[in-house]
């Protein structure tokens, strides 16, 4: 009888066998060999081996590169307050956020809103944030900000290519949609149905998930597999069809209904509250999945041709979250995702600069540097 079927006679027999041998095999491992190379590696021999291993490892791990550890070296030298080191050993190739302001406890590298728009690559050192209650919050903040990085930056690590469906069928599905030409999948429903039909139809549009995506499109994927995502050269269609856009306004017209709102105005973008605000904002607040859905209509509306309506729509909701203590279940989003869709920069400061002159307490607020907070709360003292 060979071993291995006595270990499999013994095993079936006794069931606490297998525990047993385990736990036996690891005091051998850890018991007695550990220590045994413990004291093999103080031979006077061994450390230059291990050196060399260790050197070795540095020049072909990335994450032991030398750029990982001079990053590492000037994270370092500014927390001890060395700056004059810093000027020395500073290397061209860090991202540009990666300045003094990595002093700031709430410096954000995704947040390109108090720096330059044109980066190629996402930031790839992490963000430091204070210690506290803040530490969530900034968090939550920092993974909002590389989400909306990449949507303000074009999706630059995105793959763009064609799926097969999009390649054996219509290379331009959601124009087509927009168009009028081919319905909704799954729903098989067509824009003018959508319009015409779903219109004040606010349980239908609550609780029906797949058709959001087919509304506003966008370059990422959503929960709905059988909507495509838009490729460049649709959005360059989209954008010189003045049908498909017509019918995209009348979209955002619908939505901003279901959710309260009314388009005040269809050249600046502005809106109001809706005659029924009060109960749809209740529903706003008991269904917290529309977050997502707002984000993704601001989105759309930047992408195609609508850029202008992104802050007007922020601003309302910052008015009533933030003011009129209306949405409390949509501020967290409103500050995280909403301001941060905003494609022009100087929207997004003027956004920000309200949102930190009505929040409270204003020692909680993580959506822009502290050096940018002293030189408002300065102004306002003066």
């Amino acid at each position: 009888m060979s071993w291995l079927k006595l270990f499999y006679r013994i095993r079936r027999r006794m069931p606490g066998f297998k525990d047993l041998f385990y736990n036996v095999f690891g005091w051998f491992l850890f018991g007695l060999i550990n220590p045994l190379w413990r004291c093999i590696s103080r031979i006077p021999a061994l450390p230059l081996f291990s050196g060399w291993r260790r050197r070795g490892e540095i020049e072909h791990d990335p994450e032991k590169s030398e750029d990982k550890q001079r990053l590492r070296k000037y994270s370092s030298d500014v927390n001890a307050g060395v700056t004059e080191v810093l000027q020395d050993n500073r290397n061209e190739s860090w991202p540009s956020e990666q300045k003094a302001e990595e002093e700031d406890e709430l410096h954000c590298d995704y947040d390109s809103t108090w720096e330059s728009e044109h980066v190629e690559s996402p930031p790839s050192k992490k963000t430091t944030y204070s210690k506290g209650h803040r530490n969530y919050k900034f968090s939550r903040f920092e993974n909002a900000a590389r989400d909306m990085w990449n949507y303000r930056h074009d999706y630059p690590n995105l793959h763009r290519t064609q799926n097969s469906w999009q390649q054996e069928h219509d290379a331009k599905p959601n124009l087509n949609f927009y168009l009028g030409n081919t319905p909704s999948l799954p729903d098989g429903v067509y824009i003018k149905d959508f319009h015409n039909n779903w219109y004040g139809d606010y349980t239908r549009l609550e609780y029906v998930h797949t058709f959001i995506q087919w509304l506003f499109p966008l370059q990422e994927p959503g929960v709905n597999y059988e909507a495509k995502t838009l490729t460049k050269q649709e959005i360059q269609d989209f954008l010189n069809s003045d049908d498909a856009k017509c019918n995209l306004r009348v979209s955002y017209e619908l939505m901003l209904d279901f959710y309260g709102i009314k388009l005040k105005d269809v050249k600046t973008g502005e809106v109001t509250r809706a005659p029924n605000w009060s109960e749809r904002f209740q529903n706003l607040n008991r269904h917290t999945h529309n977050n997502l859905r707002i984000t993704r209509i601001l989105k759309c509306l930047g992408t195609l041709g609508y850029p202008h309506y992104q802050a007007p729509l922020v601003q309302f909701f910052l008015e009533e979250t933030l003011v009129n203590n209306e949405l409390q279940s949509v501020k967290d989003s409103a500050l995280s995702y909403f301001v941060f869709s905003v494609l022009n920069r100087q929207e997004r400061q003027k956004l920000l600069k309200f949102a930190y002159e009505h929040y409270e307490p204003k020692e909680e607020f993580v959506w822009c540097p502290k050096k940018i907070q002293r030189v408002w709360s300065s102004h306002w003292q003066e």
